[in-house]
Parts: C-alpha cells; structure tokens; sequence
C-alpha cells in the first residue's frame, strides 16, 4: 500500500480498506457516543447492584437466624429500613462518582481491580454508619447491616463490573470505542506511545495515521507497519476520510501559527486536540497548569515528596520502620558478623561513601562482603555477578539482602529512606549527570535500603538507563502504599545481587 504523500485526496478514499469505512457520519457519531453510553451503563448497573446488595443484606440481617444476635430487632420490617437502602444506595454511588470512576476514558482501560471497589466501600461503610450515630437516626441503625451492606456491595460490584469488563474487552466491542489518532510528525515519543498502546491489550487507542510538519520531514522514520503516512496538508481530509478522534502533535517544532489552525480545525471537526509535552521528557506526572499575572504557563512541580506533610509520614514512616528493622537485625547481623570475621579476619562493618538527597555524601554501612583488598588497587566499581571478590558467605548475604541490614542506622539518622533510589559512589556517577540523561533527577529523594528498580531485577552491573528510568517512576509516583509495595517485594524478588 503506498503511502498517502504519493496520492492526490481524490485517491485517499479508495486506498482505505473496508475496515476503515467510518467516514458515514453516523456511524462515527455512534463510535464517539459508545464510551458514554458504557458510562450510563456501568452507572445503572452500579445503582442497581447497590440497591439489591442493601436488599440482601436486611433480608441476611434480619429474616434469617442471625435476628437472634445483638439488639433486639423483633418487629423491624423493609418499611423502617427503606430510607436507609434509598439513601444509602445513592450515596454509595456519590462517592464512586466523586473517584471519577464513571468517567468513560478510565472505565474502557479495563479498570476492574479489586481496590477500586473495596476501598470506596469500606469508606461508605464507615461514613454511612457514623453519620446515622452522629444524627441518631430512627429506628437506630444496625452495625450488623451496615457490615452485611459493605461486604454484598464489594462481592455484588466486583462481580457486575468484571463482567462489564470483560465484555468490554471482547474484540467486536472493543473496537468502538478505540480512540483513533492521528499524530503530527513522529518521534520516539510517538513510537514509544504506539508500543504501549499495542503491548496493552485494554488501552482505548489506536494510532492510524501520522503526517509530517508543514516544513519539514519526520524526526524518526515511521514504522513500515503504520496504516497511514500523509502529508501535512492532508489532516482535514483524514480527519473525515479515518474517523480520526484525537489529532497529537508529537514534533515540538511545529510552530504556533499552525497550532492555532490545527486547533481551530479540531475544534470544528469535534476532534480532540493534543499536544505531547516534548520539551519535558522526564516527571510529567508533575506537569501542571498555572497562571502568572493572567498568563497561562506549564511547568514542572508538585512531585509527591515536594509536599511537606508527604515528607513528614515518609519520615515518620522511615523512623519506626528502621527501629523495628534494626532491634530484628541486630541477632542476624551479630550471626553473620562472626561467619564474616571467621572466612576473613577484620572489620566485620564496612563504610562506603555515598551520594544521598541533593547530592549530599554519607557514610553507608554495610556488613562486608568481599575480601579486605577488594578495592586495593584504588579503583571504585560494581560487583558484577560472579564477582571473585566476594567471600563465600558474602554471595550468600547479598542475595538475601543481609549486607544491607546496617543501613535502618543510616535511616534513624536520617541519610536514607527505607524505600528509595539506591545510592551511588560519588567516584562512580561524577560524569552520569552530564552523559546519563536525567541521571540527577533521581537525588531529589532520600537513597533508600530497596528501591523500585532494584525489585523489577536492575541491581548491580545492569542497564543504568533503565535504573533510572525505574527510579524516576518512583519518584513521580511516591505514596506509601508503593513504599509498603516495594518493601514486600525485596523478599520475593531476590534477582542477581550488586
């Protein structure tokens, strides 16, 4: 199939294959509502099993032999509680409409997770509960029905909506509600961007189309297996000819002129007009919008641990965790010191300097796992997997993380996190920043014991682009919860030890 550029428009109609026959008005038009019609879907069908989980739970609560336990509930009839399932119900569905969870873009990802129906739940629960105490609602409210009301409406919505998603994801219904793009100019963005979305089966995108900017030709070269490679001045006609959804540009080139045009043009066309923020290739989860005197500017801030109570619970979370961690340690530090000192008499500790947050050196304690001249010729490096240096027990220690032990000290003092990047010799990275891009941005956190990149296998003499590619995903998307994650995976995910 020969690519667009080498067409006149007359031609571009026919070149499509019957697959691509959306240009009928209508059946765009139903293609673009599909995605709110699953959300009116999904709402109705959540209202529906809220209000029967309630149901089921009064008849469970008070019709069956549990009547007996707790209060006295002789004479309750639907009739008392039917103001508490009505309002329950829709309350229930409030709070999951306030998580944005009917919102049709995060519905057709495939979200069905358990959390994202518990967590809301139990918050309804504990809500739903204490306002009926706080209010003395009569007759009061049983503490057996709001707990039977949470667990069916847990069971009865994961069960509904992983049946909703998985007829979702059935190919015939999946492909209405594809989003398909058209990306202006093409990089290795835009080509990471087409393999995430092919390598994600749930993703709602399809990238279609690409064209080159007005003055020039493309970045990269685009793929051979890309449907559609046109020229700038074909996008208002593959707008209409591709049923194209959202127009992309990719290529920061492209100057204001015909980014106002495009937008204008999109904006007619009620097409989505995007634009991917090239000029920051690293945090944009910290990407935001704000005003200075009236004028709009896009920035880079607001990262996780850039607020101070984030800082304060991490901290606070550091501290009882590296007590804790140090008195268990302690016999297993004092075990493996002796089997240390017997293999090689000496030091059974041994300190190394490391680059902590701001590029601030410490002393990092370890219990020493190589030879005493391990390093007598002066030259710093990584261990690499069969490193000769190594002492017997230290090949051990290392795969089970027992060296690191000493660093909850370095914790309680303050020079690491539990959870965090890990920490490099400063004669190692002195040239990372300037040859590794976005190499430094990862000391804008404390080091940790354990960190993201080194529970997903990248420990040691491994890729350091990739580490840092990892590190950085930690530091963009820092909550505790992906401190607790972490932690729990350093003892399923023993991989090769630096």
């Amino acid at each position: 199939m020969k690519p667009l550029e080498d067409t006149g428009q007359d031609e571009v109609r026919e070149l499509l294959p019957a697959a691509l026959s959306l240009a009928d008005h209508n059946l765009t038009e139903e293609c673009r509502e599909f995605p709110y019609r699953i959300a009116l879907l999904c709402l109705a069908g959540d209202a529906g099993v809220a209000l029967v989980s309630q149901l089921a739970a009064f008849w469970v609560r008070f019709q069956t032999p549990l009547r007996q336990f707790g209060v006295d509930t002789r004479g309750i009839d639907l009739g008392d509680y039917l103001n508490y399932i009505i309002c329950g119900s829709a309350s229930l569905i409030l709070l999951f409409a306030q998580r944005n969870t009917y919102d049709a873009g995060w519905l057709l990802q495939g979200h069905s997770r358990l959390k994202h129906v518990v967590i809301p739940c139990l918050l309804w629960g504990a809500g739903f509960l204490g306002f009926s105490l706080v209010f003395k609602f009569q007759p009061p409210i049983s503490r057996g029905y709001v707990a039977l009301a949470t667990t069916t409406a847990i069971l009865g919505l994961y069960a509904w909506r992983w049946c909703l998603y998985s007829y979702l994801q059935r190919e015939f219904i999946a492909h209405k509600h594809r989003h398909r793009i058209l990306t202006v100019g093409w990089t290795a963005y835009a080509q990471r961007l087409r393999e995430v979305i092919e390598n994600d089966a749930s993703h709602p995108y399809d990238v279609v189309c690409c064209v080159s900017v007005p003055d020039g030709d493309f970045q990269e070269e685009p793929p051979d297996d890309l449907p559609h490679v046109g020229r700038y001045s074909d996008i208002p006609d593959l707008i209409k000819t591709l049923a194209i959804d959202i127009v992309l540009i990719v290529d920061a080139s492209l100057g204001v002129k015909h980014l106002d045009s495009l937008a204008s043009l999109c904006e007619m066309e009620l097409v989505q007009f995007k634009v991917v923020p090239s000029y920051f290739s690293i945090l944009v989860s910290g990407l935001y919008l704000e005003t200075m005197n009236g004028i709009p500017i896009l920035g880079v801030s607001r990262l996780p641990l850039d607020r101070l109570f984030n800082r304060l619970v991490k901290r606070l979370f550091d501290i009882i965790g590296a007590a804790v961690g140090l008195l268990l340690s302690i016999p297993v530090i004092a075990v493996f010191g002796t089997l240390v000192y017997i293999e090689s008499p000496g030091p059974i500790f041994y300190r190394q300097r490391r680059s902590g947050r701001n590029g601030k050196r410490f002393d990092m304690l370890k219990v020493r796992s190589m030879r005493l001249d391990a390093e007598r010729d002066g030259n710093a490096g990584w261990s690499t997997k069969d490193d000769p240096r190594r002492l017997r027990i230290g090949t051990f220690m290392r795969k089970w993380n027992i060296d690191e032990t000493p660093q909850f000290w370095n914790v309680l003092k303050g020079d690491m996190s539990l959870v965090g990047p890990r920490p490099e010799r400063p004669e190692l990275i002195r040239n990372f920043k300037h040859e590794i891009p976005h190499y430094n941005a990862r000391h804008t956190v404390k080091p940790g014991i354990t960190g993201w990149a080194q529970v997903n296998g990248l420990r040691g003499d491994t890729d350091l682009t990739e580490r840092i590619t990892y590190d950085l995903y930690y530091v963009e998307h820092w909550n505790l919860l992906f401190d607790l994650q972490t932690m729990l995976l350093t003892f399923f995910r023993n991989k090769n030890a630096h």
